[in-house]
């Protein structure tokens, strides 16, 4: 990879960044898509990444399919993949970690303890070896795109974080790798999470300010479906992500909800 890229970047070639677990979908497509359209190189990493996960998390069970990934990145125009095994990303004695603090304290990160400091050391060292000039993340994971945006300000990386919006299924769900893990019942029932997006939407587009009455609104259209457990529903500021009692500027809605084992994330930002 390091050769690979030493001569790219001798050719002055702008280099993009799509950094993924696999298990494509659209969405991850949708940022190949861009990155091929901005860059001149574009690199899909394709890693499943050990230290994000928590105990008794889905590390083990985590699809993995590099045929089928690297069939379809290719055919969006892909140029590299780069698919490292564990014991080269962390060998034996690795003790290096990147933390974010603040930003990571609240929602997933009060969910999954450890679980950003995964995010940002894996993605720091993507970073050091492909050198992209930008990064691609979506949207549908709100908080991480924001920790590593502020991580590499903070940080003085060369580089641009280019965050696109959440692709969806037709009734809304968000494209996800862990919708796979869902029965068909469980499927059917998930759509009700961008329902409640939606409805505290329209609460909020209708003049309702107020943080806790939208709230109660999203779980109960959640509760409405008798398989999901409402993990958290949070509404917060976009720029470090503080939690708001009245709406006001940028606000970002976000929810986690567990179907069984599965645990989904969604979010939406509105313009208060």
């Amino acid at each position: 990879m390091k050769t690979i890229i030493r001569e790219v970047k001798e050719q002055g070639k702008l280099i993009g960044l799509v950094p993924t677990m696999g298990c494509l979908h659209q969405g991850h497509l949708s940022l190949l898509e861009a990155a091929r359209e901005e860059c001149d190189f574009t690199v899909m990493s394709i890693f499943v990444n050990p230290i994000q996960f928590g105990h008794g998390e889905d590390y083990e069970e985590s699809p993995r399919d590099l045929e089928r990934d690297s069939r379809l990145a290719g055919a969006y125009g892909c140029d590299v993949i780069f698919s490292p095994p564990v014991k080269e990303m962390y060998p034996p004695g690795y003790s290096t970690f990147v933390h974010v603090e603040g930003l990571t304290a609240g929602l997933c990160g009060a969910s999954r303890p450890g679980h950003f400091r995964g995010v940002t050391t894996v993605v720091t060292k993507l970073f050091n070896l492909v050198r992209p000039g930008r990064a691609y993340f979506g949207q549908k994971d709100a908080q991480q795109a924001l920790v590593l945006k502020k991580m590499a300000g903070d940080l003085n990386m060369n580089l641009e974080i280019v965050i696109l919006p959440v692709v969806r299924e037709e009734d809304g769900l968000a494209m996800s790798s862990r919708n796979s893990y869902l029965s068909p019942e469980q499927r059917k029932q998930a759509a009700v999470i961008y329902k409640s997006l939606q409805a505290a939407e329209k609460m909020i587009l209708s003049g309702v300010i107020d943080s806790e009455e939208i709230k109660r609104a999203v779980e109960a259209v959640i509760s409405g479906a008798d398989l999901a457990r409402i993990d958290y529903v949070e509404i917060v500021e976009t720029g470090e992500l503080q939690p708001l009692s009245v709406l006001e500027g940028q606000c970002l809605i976000a929810v986690a909800v567990k179907f069984g084992a599965t645990r989904l994330i969604d979010n939406i930002i509105v313009e208060v």
